[in-house]
């Protein structure tokens, strides 16, 4: 089991020639010096500023925080040690003053697990012994008694989300009460079906203009917001020991997903959902949903309890996304959640795990994509984002933050052109450990 803390050596390696990585490089400290600026350039009071933007890792002050902190890794004498550690007191102070929500993407459980995350790394802890994650853990292991759960199971804002947390934080107390607590509840809201076991998305949480049409709901298949998502915790759950409780429902989970597919010839392996009367979509190639993120988390469930079968399916799945054709990915800006680099780093993370050439040129292409998206001057970093603006309305906007916006374009283009690994992903479910000498033959699927 790797460090969950603390500099480690990994077999991580750039994929880019030294020339082009020393130029990426670069290219990320010209991104991150217009971050800085944008902050700079915020108006209005403390509390307005962290209303406006948040403190949550999705677009807030903690997921900038562990942006900063990888450069800081990457090239240590500029400084960025400084800017990380400020941006997280920030988002420690926003959550405490705005009474944030608990989900990991939008609230104070995705602050505690940034604060889990940079332990060790960009601070050590107190000499008096004092522990800033403490409270978080008592809260929410408090909230997680809740039963019947009747709320999300995903990762974004839901029981998969809160259990991420719960593995930066199981070294600790609280961590492994907050584990067990989720698989708990994920036990309780897991449905049998006749190809396995899955989770439903309620209609109350399906987007109001879906609701008409699924009355019962569906079960959804991105990692994001699906079943996907409670796979790759699942298997992280087993390998920190609770095996027990997880096991059966990772099984049940994987025969369920892998009953899913859907025909050679539809464009995808996987939709976006299924529900009984509904004729499943192919899926955008992407993190959030499509058959690049089903990948990664079957691999990193895979790999975490010695299962070859399921890995080589994830293999399989990931170089049919190797092999798909660019135009279909749906993909129009950078973004990690849905963008060109959030492509190109899965597809590097999965190079990494596996040694597939494949998968490596897979991983150049988007990268390639991602640069030539960049505009400077425009956006932030050169990169404008089609997002929504603060009235919801769709259009190219900047936006400075992790999931859909600069940073993570950022942290991806270091994956590619550094050997620092980028176990910021462990919180994507995407964390593949690299492929190193040491693994046995078994372990080298494909």
């Amino acid at each position: 089991m790797a460090e969950r803390n603390g500099a480690r050596e990994t077999a991580w390696r750039p994929i880019l020639p030294e020339e082009r990585a020393e130029r990426v490089l670069d290219v990320v400290e010209e991104m991150a010096a217009d971050v800085l600026k944008t902050l700079s350039e915020e108006s209005g009071t403390p509390q307005e500023i962290w209303t406006r933007r948040g403190s949550g890792l999705a677009g807030g002050n903690s997921g900038l925080a562990f942006f900063f902190h990888y450069p800081a890794e990457a090239r240590p004498e500029r400084g960025y040690e400084e800017t990380a550690l400020d941006l997280l007191e920030r988002a420690i102070e926003g959550t405490a003053e705005l009474q944030a929500p608990p989900g990991l993407y939008g609230g104070f459980s995705g602050v505690a697990w940034t604060l889990e995350h940079l332990r060790g790394r960009l601070f050590e802890e107190d000499e008096d012994g004092e522990d800033p994650g403490s409270d978080v853990a008592s809260v929410l292991s408090a909230f997680l008694d809740r039963t019947p759960w009747g709320l999300d199971y995903d990762l974004i804002s839901g029981l998969v989300g809160y259990g991420v947390y719960a593995l930066e934080r199981t070294p600790l107390p609280g961590g492994a009460d907050c584990l067990r607590k989720v698989l708990a509840r994920l036990s309780e809201t897991a449905e049998s079906r006749p190809e396995g076991i899955s989770w439903r998305t309620t209609p109350e949480i399906i987007r109001p203009q879906n609701r008409e049409a699924y009355p019962e709901g569906n079960f959804n298949l991105g990692v994001a917001h699906g079943v996907p998502g409670v796979i790759g915790f699942l298997g992280e759950a087993c390998a920190e020991g609770f095996e027990a409780e997880a096991r059966p429902l990772l099984d049940g989970a994987v025969a369920w997903l892998l009953a899913q597919k859907l025909p050679p010839e539809a464009g995808s392996v996987f939709g976006y959902s299924t529900a009984p009367g509904h004729e499943p979509s192919p899926a955008r190639l992407a993190w959030c949903y499509g058959d690049l993120g089903i990948a990664a988390a079957l691999l990193l469930a895979a790999r975490a309890v010695g299962q070859e079968e399921w890995e080589r399916e994830a293999l399989e799945i990931a170089r049919a996304a190797a092999a798909r054709a660019p135009e279909s990915a749906g993909a129009v800006d950078a973004g990690i959640c849905h963008g060109t680099a959030g492509i190109s780093h899965l597809f590097n993370r999965l190079h990494q795990a596996t040694g597939d050439p494949a998968l490596r040129e897979a991983a150049r292409f988007w990268l390639e994509r991602t640069l030539e998206l960049r505009k400077p001057g425009e956006g932030v970093g050169g990169y404008p984002m089609y997002v929504p603006d603060a009235e919801g309305t769709m259009g190219w906007h900047g936006d400075a933050g992790f999931l859909t916006g600069t940073a993570g374009v950022g942290l991806a283009l270091l994956a590619a052109a550094s050997p620092v690994e980028p176990e910021w992903d462990r919180v994507l479910l995407s964390c593949v450990r690299p492929l190193t000498p040491a693994l046995s033959q078994r372990e080298r699927v494909g």
